[in-house]
């Protein structure tokens, strides 16, 4: 339960990094609202998450789930290169978001 809960505060990481941009700077309403809902979310399942996580593995595994996503986001939504560097790095966070999730005790 605490993986499920650390992978879905990883996604409404993505959520609220990818809801940044579209704030203009916290001058529009609704996507404010919603980028502060994903991060309180976020935040919140991280804690519970990190109950039973390891608190390095747990932040790492977090940060890698929001990073890659939203470098995917960017990508595949926004137009951003798709240079074979930026996608071997992203295969490279996943490998090691798995690596750490196999070793985690």
């Amino acid at each position: 339960m605490n993986w499920l809960a650390l992978i879905i505060a990883g996604i409404f990481e993505i959520g609220w990094a990818v809801g940044l941009k579209y704030t203009e700077g916290f001058t529009r309403l609704v996507p404010s609202l919603l980028t502060g809902v994903s991060m309180v979310v976020s935040l919140g399942l991280l804690g519970i998450a990190l109950r039973e996580i390891p608190i390095g593995t747990g932040y790492a595994v977090w940060t890698g789930i929001g990073a890659a996503g939203t470098l995917l986001f960017g990508m595949i939504y926004l137009g951003e290169s798709h240079d074979p560097i930026r996608v071997a790095s992203i295969v490279g966070i996943i490998v090691c978001i798995i690596i750490l999730k196999l070793t985690a005790k």
